[in-house]
This record gives structure tokens, C-alpha cells and sequence, in this order.
């Protein structure tokens, strides 16, 4: 009997299925007879001066007086070169602000205050990213004054009759901007005593041995003789270990108190309840009452070597 009552509901379920197809196939076949019935608009002849048009020929996509096969030519190929160099030291010219100022170090020590603090996002990156920017500026104004007077300034205010005088003032107005943030890097190379970085730099440069280079290589004597690709990342190298060993002194006073607080709910069996947890109010009023946020940007500023332009 039970094979019997299976066959009868596949049955029923077959039917059913057929059915609805059924349905919709005859749907669509009433619909496709109804278009099918439609009256069709006739295909009009084109006027003459649509014609004209679409025989014409299709205009360039490029703007007039664009060519492309110029701009790899041997004459246009260097204006193309100057004109990508132009847009990618655009493009990378915040990176380029953040490599050469002290915007690393003092971001990095925000960073640290707020994860000893145990405060999650607060406060906000926001927050720290906008102090941190406005004490870069503030660190960094005098050395931007006397690159700008320097080498800016003197070159948009003068008058050049051939190119190759305008090439060559702004050669010179590059170098004499580039003097006060090389040496700026310079001295806070030199205060945090982190030479080997340069060092490690300069030695990776050196040309192999054997070659024709490495005969007349000599290692630079002071850090004017420093090339700046080398310059850049060894000051970077210097600014983290800097920012790391503030950042160290700031987390101790915190890690000890997360310690104590630890230690006592131990005592009282209160295994279960985490330290953080009890921790954060007392970290919370210790940084306040000793005023933690001034005791943290003087010791930033401080950490600074003061840019004198001289030297």
C-alpha cells in the first residue's frame, strides 16, 4: 500500500506542476500573438541632410590642437616627462610634507597616550590627527618661512629672458629651498643621535666593488654631502625610534597602575572582573590632576631640536 499511496502523490505533484506550466506558456503565447497582431510603423526614408551627417566622417575625441602622436615624439616626449613628474610630486606631496616634518613623532606619541589610556577611540583620530598637524605647523613654520624667502620668493619675483636662465633659476631656487628642511632632518638626526641610520644608507648606495664607480666614490664628510634620497628615510628611521622611546616613558606610569589594580582584585578573589575595567577611572584622574595633555605636547615640543637655520 505505501508504494501505491507515493505513486499517487508524485502523481498529483506531476499534474499540478503541468498545469502551471501550462498556464504560463499559453500566457506567453497570447502575449507574442498580440504583438505579433501590433501594426508596425513603416521605416522612413532619411532626409538629405541627414544623410550628409551620417556619411561624414566622426570627429576626433581629442580637443582641438590635442595630438597624441606628438607627445611621444622625440620632441614632445620631454614637455610629456615634465608634465607626469609635475603631477606625481603633486600627487605625492603630502607624503612628502609628512616625511620631512616631525608629524610622525607626534602622531605616533598621540597614538601611544590613547592606547596606555585604555580609552578605545577616544579621542577621536580626528582629533589627534588635527593636534598633531597644528603642532607640526607650529614646529615647522620657521623652517618653511626662510625656505620660502629663500628660494621661492626670489625666483617668482624675477624676470628670466631665455628658457635656459628660468631652468636654471629654478634649479637654484629648489636648492636653496630644499637647504632649511635639510637641515632641519639634520639636526634631529644628530640630537637623537641616530646616525647610523645615514650610515646604513649610504653604505646600501655604494657601488659595488670592482666596478668604475666605486673608484671614485667617497663617503660624504658632513650631512650637507648627504644626497636627500638618503637623507629622507634615515631622518624617518630617527623619528620612530624617537617617537617609540617617548611613547615608552608615557605607557610605564600606566602599566604600573593596571599592575596594582590587578594585584588587588586578585587578593579579593575578584578573578573574573577584568582590570582594565577598574583601571581606566583611576588612569583617568591621574592624567588629569597632573595634567597630562600639557606634560605631553611640552615634552613633544621640547623633543624638538630648534631650527636655527645656521650651521
Amino acid at each position: 500500500m505505501i508504494p501505491a499511496r507515493i505513486a499517487i502523490g508524485f502523481l498529483i505533484v506531476a499534474t499540478f506542476g503541468l498545469s502551471i506550466g501550462a498556464e504560463k506558456v499559453f500566457a506567453q503565447s497570447d502575449m507574442i500573438s498580440n504583438l505579433s497582431g501590433a501594426p508596425v510603423a513603416p521605416l522612413l526614408p532619411l532626409e538629405s541632410g541627414q544623410a550628409d551627417i551620417i556619411g561624414a566622417p566622426a570627429e576626433s575625441v581629442f580637443p582641438q590642437g590635442f595630438d597624441p602622436d606628438k607627445m611621444v615624439s622625440p620632441q614632445g616626449l620631454t614637455p610629456t616627462l615634465k608634465l607626469m613628474v609635475m603631477l606625481t610630486l603633486i600627487s605625492l606631496a603630502p607624503s612628502i610634507l609628512i616625511m620631512t616634518t616631525c608629524f610622525i613623532r607626534i602622531v605616533i606619541v598621540l597614538g601611544i597616550l590613547r592606547q596606555a589610556l585604555g580609552t578605545q577611540q577616544l579621542p577621536p583620530n580626528q582629533v589627534l590627527l588635527s593636534l598633531g598637524m597644528f603642532l607640526t605647523i607650529m614646529v615647522m613654520w620657521p623652517v618653511w618661512k626662510q625656505a620660502y624667502e629663500n628660494g621661492i620668493q626670489p625666483y617668482s619675483e624675477s624676470t628670466y629672458e631665455t628658457t635656459q636662465d628660468q631652468e636654471a633659476g629654478l634649479e637654484l631656487a629648489l636648492e636653496r629651498s630644499l637647504k632649511p628642511i635639510r637641515r632641519f632632518m639634520s639636526d634631529q638626526i644628530f640630537r637623537t643621535e641616530n646616525e647610523n641610520a645615514v650610515w646604513m644608507f649610504i653604505d646600501y648606495q655604494r657601488p659595488a666593488p670592482g666596478t668604475p664607480e666605486a673608484s671614485n666614490w667617497k663617503a660624504p664628510e658632513n650631512f650637507d654631502e648627504v644626497h636627500t634620497t638618503v637623507l629622507i628615510p634615515a631622518f624617518m628611521l630617527s623619528e620612530l625610534k624617537t617617537a617609540f622611546i617617548i611613547g615608552f616613558q608615557i605607557y610605564l606610569p600606566f602599566i604600573i597602575i593596571d599592575m596594582v589594580v590587578a594585584s588587588i582584585l586578585i587578593s579579593m578573589g575578584m578573578m573574573m572582573l577584568p582590570p582594565v575595567l577598574i583601571s581606566l577611572p583611576f588612569k583617568l584622574l591621574l592624567f588629569v590632576l597632573v595634567d597630562g595633555w600639557y606634560l605631553t605636547v611640552e615634552m613633544l615640543l621640547h623633543s624638538v631640536q630648534p631650527f636655527t637655520g645656521t650651521g
